[in-house]
């Protein structure tokens, strides 16, 4: 544990970029992007208040300093918002991507030529599937997610990327 580097331990202020859509977030004062990212990321690991954070990304700020998004999931469980403070305490993260068992069991059961195709995607793109997975409200919501990632995989899409109508 010796090898941990604290980045930011400190009570920071919840600010919003202005206008409809704006980012909620918190600055991170004297933090600086990683140039060996894109966009100059860093991964960290920790806490927002009791809110656990594993392979989050800071953003880059324009200015060379970075912040930390708080998606709306995180301000309702901690449940704070702009103008509040946190506690925010943060470390470097190294760690590879790890799918969930609960996914490998999918491609397992539904989809084992699949689960390749999964595996050779970035890690960023894997966590972009499972994040919008988990995100889901109901488990119909969930298994409809699931489906649509399994079609577009299929189809040797990433996330972000549509499927066009046959």
């Amino acid at each position: 544990m010796s090898e941990e580097k604290l980045l930011i331990d400190a009570e920071l202020l919840i600010q919003k970029f202005p206008g409809k859509g704006g980012w909620t977030y918190v600055a991170l004062p004297g933090l600086k992007g990683d140039n060996a990212n894109p966009f100059g990321w860093r991964q960290v690991r920790g806490r927002i208040d009791q809110y656990e954070l594993k392979q989050y990304k800071l953003m880059p700020m324009g200015n060379g300093s970075l912040f930390l998004p708080i998606k709306a999931q995180i301000r309702k469980f901690i449940k704070k918002g702009e103008g509040d403070k946190v506690r925010v305490q943060i470390f470097e993260d190294f760690s590879a991507y790890q799918v969930p068992d609960e996914i490998l069991s999918i491609f397992e059961l539904i989809a084992p030529e699949l689960q390749t195709t999964f595996l050779q995607l970035k890690g960023s793109e894997q966590k972009a599937y499972i994040d919008w997975i988990y995100e889901a409200k109901s488990m119909e919501t969930k298994d409809k997610r699931v489906d649509l990632m399994l079609k577009k995989l299929t189809k040797g899409l990433k996330h972000h990327q549509s499927l066009e109508s046959d």
